[in-house]
């Protein structure tokens, strides 16, 4: 990897460890400076000397990471790890993508079972779905038509960016007034503009000389229209002379400039901050909020992506992280949102190696679905990073990227790459809170499952104590949640893909009930709650009133699948009394018809009983004259539960 490459994304990530108060040696200075073959001579002669601290054991192994020594990083990683708890997130970070890089993966698969417990759940889901993911060759994801364009140099191009009908990019190819950048031995960046031909190549390009010139870093370049100005990122100078921190670094800021031409080349810093670089500015024109890379101390590893709120190009908040489902201990870069998915670059350990670009959905409630890699072809074993893409008429996208991989022109390329259909592998996102009905508080620990068409579970999960739950899996067109606790309710909902197209992302309310919300004391035993009904007088047929009440309880059955019932029916004393006792068990016979014609099975229903008026509740007994609603009271069906103490 170029020096270059490590100044643009590392220059203060994975190298920004404090040197725990140790005198640098000559071995540091060149670790330091981002000589890295050097500094393993150095080390190896220190360690002949006597024993290296386990900080220089870690700037060795990491200058055998940035040289592509991932078997000696790994061990050292390893051993440090084993005997010493100074290994960063980040540097372990590295060691993961050591092992993977030289095939150990049972060491690696090990690891992050050992640590799980103490892995956030988004890395670990990430890392699992995505192991998956690449582990298949799914048909679902797209086929790229890539191509290296023709205005790349044999110096390093990369980071396009759309510039109405042409195109932006960054490159250290040089040109008169450039001096040369020490880490890279290169010319200090600037950027270009090209025509876009016809079949997507880039020709004919030329410094774009719109924004303020620099002797110094100008890079990364993004063009918002709305506004008719250009995000770029540049070095922290004054005057054209550099500025430095107190560590004597100078770091990277991000500026904007009027897309303007002669004299009128207005620019201000936007990010400025001498202990902090800044990288890959993009500018969301509907939401105004503005992308970038940064390496904040609160951030999960290496850089992480950020956003601000604008107000017209002006900077309303403070930097808020993406969060742990975009960040990772790896270093996250190059943001850009297309039709509502974000797509970035990270060199975390379970992609296909260096930096892969990967994608993931915005939800509507600006959280973030598992990001997905794009897969082989677009990403390699090398660097992806810096991509672009816009539709391109009837025949589907034109995009844009950067990779180091090798038969290439340069250090890094920028490669073309025509799709005919969005990239990346369509996923399906359930998620909400399970909750007490009416009340909306949450309950927790409830297992909430998606299964297949033939039931087969296919991911589970817990709810949280606030009773939030989410699940990710690649697209199905039909599927059935499920969701259980003891003593509580089941929830059980087949989706079809109408469904879930609606509800994809979505937030979905999982009501979950309690015994004590469906039982209540009724004549001395546990019956289901009810309002009261009436059949119509000398009647057995269910008529709509009564229906309403009866798929109350087909309700209850279904949400306690355990619960067992006796169905009791009761008439009042009017009539004959044989005619009455045929007439309650016809109205019990009737209400388990109908229970089971919903859907409920035999097994619910261990009895169905009629009384006939052998069970008055009042006085109203035959020669009895009574009110026609104390008749009413002794007209009655009560839905006993047969086995509670079972279902407590």
């Amino acid at each position: 990897m170029s020096k270059l490459r490590i100044f643009i994304l590392l220059i203060i990530v994975g190298l920004g460890q404090s040197l725990a108060q140790e005198t640098n040696s000559k071995a540091d200075n060149y670790f330091y400076a981002y000589a890295y073959n050097d500094a393993i001579r150095e080390y190896q002669n220190e360690m002949q000397e006597g024993v290296l601290s386990n900080t220089k054991r870690l700037n060795l192994a990491d200058a055998y990471f940035q040289t592509g020594k991932y078997s000696e990083a790994s061990k050292i990683y390893l051993d440090v790890n084993k005997n010493d708890t100074i290994i960063t997130s980040h540097r372990y970070n590295k060691m993961l993508q050591s092992l993977a890089k030289t095939k150990q993966n049972d060491t690696l698969s090990s690891l992050l079972a050992s640590n799980s417990n103490i892995l956030s759940n988004e890395l670990v889901e990430n890392a699992n779905f995505n192991s998956e993911l690449l582990s298949t060759n799914d048909e679902n994801v797209s086929k790229f038509d890539i191509f290296n364009i023709n205005g790349n140099s044999p110096q390093a191009d990369f980071s396009p960016a759309f510039f109405n009908d042409k195109l932006l990019f960054s490159s250290s190819r040089g040109h008169k007034g450039k001096e040369i950048y020490g880490p890279s031995g290169e010319a200090y960046l600037d950027i270009y503009l090209a025509r876009v031909g016809s079949d997507g190549d880039i020709v004919n390009p030329s410094l774009f000389d719109v924004i303020p010139s620099s002797s110094y870093h100008k890079s990364t370049p993004y063009y918002a229209k709305s506004l008719n100005r250009i995000f770029y990122v540049l070095s922290n100078a004054e005057n054209d002379e550099l500025l430095y921190n107190e560590k004597d670094k100078n770091s990277l800021a991000i500026g904007i400039a009027r897309n303007s031409v002669g004299a009128d080349k207005s620019f201000h810093y936007l990010l400025k901050d001498l202990n902090t670089s800044f990288y890959y500015p993009f500018y969301e024109e509907e939401t105004e909020k503005l992308y970038f890379a940064a390496n904040f101390d609160d951030g999960y590893g290496g850089t992480d992506i950020y956003f601000v709120y604008t107000n017209n190009a002006q900077i309303m908040s403070e930097p808020i992280n993406a969060g742990p489902k975009v960040n990772s201990p790896g270093n996250e870069i190059a943001p850009f949102i297309f039709d509502n998915s974000l797509y970035f670059s990270s060199d975390v350990f379970y992609g296909l190696g260096g930096m892969d670009i990967y994608k993931t959905s915005i939800q509507p409630d600006d959280t973030y679905s598992i990001p997905i890699n794009l897969g082989r072809g677009i990403n390699s074993e090398y660097d992806e990073f810096g991509f672009v893409l816009r539709e391109q008429g009837p025949d589907g996208y034109l995009g844009y990227f950067a990779s180091n991989r090798p038969g290439g022109k340069g250090k890094d390329d920028i490669y073309g790459f025509r799709v005919n259909s969005l990239p990346g592998l369509k996923t399906l996102v359930l998620k909400g809170v399970v909750a007490k009905p009416r009340t909306g508080v949450g309950v927790s620990d409830v297992a909430v499952r998606i299964l297949d068409g033939q039931g087969t579970l296919i991911k589970e999960t817990l709810s949280d104590v606030s009773g939030n739950y989410q699940l990710e899996i690649p697209w199905r067109d039909e599927v059935t949640v499920e969701a259980f606790k003891e003593n509580h309710s089941r929830y059980l909902k087949a989706y079809t893909k109408e469904e879930l197209e609606r509800v994809n992302g979505s937030p979905i309310q999982i009501d979950m009930l309690i015994l004590a919300d469906v039982i209540t004391e009724k004549e001395g035993k546990l019956a289901l709650k009810l309002n009261d009904f009436l059949f119509e007088k000398d009647k057995s047929e269910v008529t709509p009133e009564i229906a309403i009440e009866l798929d109350k309880v087909v309700d209850a059955l279904q949400k306690f699948p355990e619960m067992k019932v006796r169905i009791e029916s009761h008439t009042d004393s009017r009539g004959n009394r044989n005619t009455n006792l045929k007439l309650s068990q016809n109205q019990a016979q009737a209400i388990k018809t109908y229970i089971l014609d919903k859907g409920v099975p035999t097994t619910s229903i261990v009895k169905t009983v009629g009384f006939g008026e052998s069970q008055l509740t009042n006085n109203c007994k035959d020669g009895v004259y009574c009110l026609e609603f104390l008749h009413n009271q002794n007209s009655r069906t009560l839905f006993i539960v047969d086995n509670f103490e079972e279902l407590n």
